[in-house]
């Protein structure tokens, strides 16, 4: 007899592709991706969706995937950080940008930074530092003074606006 608790399948797209995979009713979409899916760039980090690492785009928004069960993920386009860029053997423009200017130091909180930076690039060409602040104002770093962080995020939106738009 099947009880509230056991596995169910979850259908979602992740990165452009179809994935399916099996989750208990209560398992976070980050525990998902990392555990079921193998994705292993999307960060855990305080678990109450106060530091902002785990965050991913769901349908084109940004979400704590720590505060997402994976269930509700179901028929939703996710986009991790591994999907950023176009292809693995290409970087995005906030990927580049944040090389070039030194925008992170240990790592752990850049993929949620980047996934909340796309949505807002793909929203907004052309942010100002005020609203660049805004969006990293969800986010906690205890390694940067985020001033390379905010460099590079304009830096980026001024890469796709000479690319025409997005790398993806």
């Amino acid at each position: 007899m099947a009880t509230t608790q056991d596995p169910r399948p979850v259908h979602l797209s992740v990165n452009g592709k179809p994935c399916q995979g099996m989750a208990a009713p209560r398992l976070h979409l980050a525990d998902f991706l990392r555990g079921e899916l193998k994705l292993t760039g999307t960060h855990v980090g305080c678990e109450h969706g106060v530091c902002g690492a785990c965050t991913v785009l769901v349908d084109g928004v940004s979400a704590r995937s720590c505060l997402m069960l994976a269930v509700q993920g179901e028929g939703c386009a996710i986009t991790t950080v591994e999907g950023l860029a176009a292809d693995e053997h290409d970087t995005h423009p906030l990927q580049q940008a944040f090389h070039e200017l030194h925008a992170l130091q240990c790592g752990f909180c850049t993929p949620g930074i980047l996934m909340s930076l796309s949505e807002l690039l793909a929203a907004n060409p052309d942010p100002d530092e005020g609203t660049v602040r805004d969006v990293l104002s969800g986010h906690l770093c205890r390694c940067t003074g985020y001033q390379n962080i905010v460099a590079a995020a304009l830096r980026a939106a001024q890469l796709l606006r000479e690319r025409g738009g997005h790398a993806r």
